[in-house]
C-alpha cells in the first residue's frame, strides 16, 4: 500500500465513523488529515523524480563510459593478451596525480603531467656501467 492509498484509508476510517468537524478535535483531525494528503502528495512526487534522475544518471554514467573507453582504450588491466611492455606508476610532485607511464617515455626522459601541466624529468644512473668491472659500483670491490 502507498502512501498516498493509506492517507486514503484514514481519511475514509474518519469520514465513516462520523467525526463531526464543527468540534475541536474534529477540526484538528481534519487539519492533520489534510497536511498527511499534501505530504503523500509531495513525497510520491518527489519519488517520482528521484526515479527519473535515477534513470538519467545511469544513462549518462553509460555514455561516459563509453566515452573513456574510445579516449583512454581498453584498461589495461583488463587485457588477456601477453604484454610485454612494462608500466610505470609515477607520482607527480606537483599535485599528486599518479600518472602511468611506459619505458618509451621513459626513453624520452620526461613527460607533462596531465593534470596540472607540470613537467616531470626521468634521470636513471646506469648501473652497468661499472668502472671496476663487478657490474654493480655499489659495491666496495677496491676494499
Amino acid at each position: 500500500m502507498t502512501l498516498t492509498e493509506k492517507v486514503a484509508y484514514l481519511k475514509g476510517l474518519v469520514e465513516g465513523i462520523g467525526v463531526d468537524e464543527t468540534t475541536n478535535q474534529g477540526k484538528i483531525m481534519k487539519a492533520v488529515l489534510d497536511v498527511l494528503d499534501d505530504m503523500a502528495f509531495t513525497v510520491s512526487d518527489l519519488e517520482d523524480s528521484t526515479s527519473e534522475l535515477y534513470e538519467e544518471v545511469e544513462a549518462i554514467d553509460e555514455d561516459l563510459s563509453s566515452l573513456e573507453d574510445e579516449f583512454y582504450g581498453d584498461d589495461e588491466d583488463d587485457c588477456d593478451c601477453c604484454c610485454d611492455e612494462d608500466i610505470y606508476e609515477v607520482k607527480c610532485p606537483n599535485c599528486d596525480e599518479e600518472i602511468c607511464i611506459d619505458s618509451g617515455v621513459l626513453d624520452k626522459g620526461e613527460i607533462e603531467c596531465p593534470n596540472c601541466g607540470e613537467t616531470l624529468t626521468f634521470e636513471f644512473d646506469d648501473e652497468d656501467d661499472c668502472d671496476c668491472g663487478c657490474g654493480d659500483c655499489g659495491c666496495h670491490c677496491e676494499d
